[in-house]
């Protein structure tokens, strides 16, 4: 019998739903299908949701339901999906530039890999990802998996100042700074969209459950498109 799903209170106005030890696709299909499911169950009581690789934090307003309320309502939700349910996120596909003067490190992964460059950007592009999580800073999505034979652990030295639209690797996951920022992974290019936008509709193009795949353009297109270098 699974020892999952967990739930426990997080602090006098908080409980975290954990449902597994290790992020996997199924995971992230069963938090991406528990959020709209837990905002209409919750309804006024609730005031964030907060998802991540194995778990969602249910911030509530406790002078209008108590934590009993919460679990009972989470263990709710967990009964309505099943263990089976499977809803796939929307496709979002994104613009990468792969130029040499924004891949910082394209050359030593190669390096390190003895994977020509144009390989590894193929490698890259052949993946589909998901969106496990979005944190770190606002629109920062956290995707995996990136192909093993291109994952790259951190930069042991931070940089003080990535980019906004850095495309970067840390491990077997990548993401796109969505503002310039300190950072430690590798840097393979530059994507031209917003990952962050507080005046539109969805001020992030992606969520939690998300697919994401990438795909190369060249200089001219990614300045055409907003790109800076």
């Amino acid at each position: 019998m699974s020892a999952y799903p967990k739930i426990f209170d997080a602090g006098e106005d908080a409980v975290i739903v954990y449902l597994a030890k290790n992020p996997c696709t199924e995971v992230s299909d069963q938090i991406a299908a528990m959020l709209p499911r837990l905002r209409e169950h919750l309804g006024d009581c609730l005031v964030d949701l907060i998802p991540s690789f194995t778990s969602i934090l249910i911030i509530y307003r406790p002078l209008v339901r108590d934590h009993y309320y919460i679990h009972r309502e989470i263990r709710d939700v967990l009964t309505e999906l099943g263990e089976h349910e499977h809803k796939d996120g929307k496709l979002v596909e994104l613009p990468v530039y792969y130029g040499k003067e924004v891949g910082w490190d394209l050359e030593r992964i190669s390096d390190r890999t003895r994977i020509p460059i144009d390989d590894i950007i193929e490698l890259h592009q052949q993946q589909e990802y998901r969106v496990y999580a979005i944190g770190f800073s606002p629109g920062f999505a956290y995707m995996g998996e990136v192909d093993g034979r291109i994952a790259s652990a951190r930069l042991e030295t931070p940089r003080k100042k990535v980019p906004q639209g850095a495309v970067g690797i840390a491990d077997r996951q990548t993401a796109i700074y969505p503002k310039a920022s300190p950072g430690g992974w590798n840097i393979i290019g530059r994507c031209p969209t917003p990952m962050f936008d507080k005046t539109a509709t969805r001020p992030v193009p992606v969520s939690v459950g998300d697919r994401v795949r990438f795909y190369a353009i060249n200089k001219e297109t990614f300045l055409a498109k907003g790109g800076q270098l």
